[in-house]
């Protein structure tokens, strides 16, 4: 079989979870410990050092949203700025107000729906989880692996 790759990440909004996003594939959440599992399964699953991103910052909240603004670092220098912006509702149900909100502080930056979103089936309501939120962090993280730096030695 030709190999996935597994993203273990993390999340604060969901401390004693883990979640474990196979490449295209399903997505598991898991205790913490998941971490510890994954060491002892080292003869399946190769470590890919050196690739640890993290995205630290603040978390405000403003009437209906909740949001998060944090840089994004890989190996311990900075590569971007995360934007995460919520809403109490059902993010399909008031999209449009949302993108009025974003663009009263990115302009005209506003992406559109994320595709984790638009893929869900319609009609049912579906409550956006921690999965559709990492997957959406794995999204930004593998865009911002492929950016080179001005002035800097990665290939």
């Amino acid at each position: 079989q030709p190999s996935k790759l597994l993203y273990v990440m993390h999340n604060s909004e969901v401390p004693l979870s883990c979640m474990a996003l196979f490449e295209g594939g399903p997505c598991l959440t898991a205790d913490t410990n998941f971490d510890v599992l994954m060491v002892k399964l080292k003869s399946h699953f190769q470590n890919a050092k050196g690739h640890k991103v993290e995205c630290r910052g603040s978390r405000y909240r403003y009437c209906d949203f909740l949001i998060k603004v944090g840089t994004v670092t890989m190996s311990s220098s900075a590569r971007g700025i995360s934007a995460e912006v919520w809403p109490e509702f059902d993010i399909r149900d008031c999209w449009n107000l949302m993108r009025e909100f974003i663009q009263s502080f990115l302009g005209n930056n506003v992406p559109e729906l994320p595709t984790v979103f638009a893929a869900k089936p319609e009609g049912l309501f579906a409550p956006a989880d921690c999965v559709d939120t990492m997957t959406q962090y794995l999204e930004l993280f593998n865009k911002l692996r492929k950016l080179q730096i001005p002035g800097s030695n990665v290939r």
